[in-house]
């Protein structure tokens, strides 16, 4: 089980840039596939992004080229660099970890933070 904290959010305008972090404590970090959802108001939760213990990264269509997954292990922190924002991205973004090993994740994740906002104004 890990502790997750998610920082960074913001309110920037179309076409700004932000970069989430989540700080991971408890247990060993590498150990775990971690991802990012976002939810808006009234809307189901989207995820958006994954990179898993052998280090490969999956994204959603819809931030595909524009948003970055990153770890650093030593640290224990999560990060996802978001570039070319867009209104449609705003939502309140979590992090969420699950054991996995090589490519394979256990799933449903167990382990969520509490969420940063993020607000794209047009």
């Amino acid at each position: 089980q890990v502790q997750l904290v998610e920082s960074g959010g913001g309110s920037v305008q179309a076409g700004g840039s932000l970069r989430l972090s989540c700080a991971a404590s408890g247990d060993t970090v590498s150990r775990y596939c971690m991802s990012w959802f976002r939810q808006d108001t009234g809307k189901q939760r989207e995820w958006v992004s994954t990179i898993k213990t052998d280090a490969s990264r999956h994204y959603a269509d819809s931030v595909k080229g524009r948003f970055t997954i990153s770890r650093d292990n030593a640290k224990g922190t999560l990060y996802l660099q978001m570039t070319s924002l867009r209104p449609e991205d705003t939502a309140m973004y979590y992090c969420a970890a699950g054991r996995g090993s090589g490519d394979y994740c256990v799933l449903p994740y167990k382990d969520w933070g509490q969420g940063t906002q993020v607000t794209v104004s047009s």
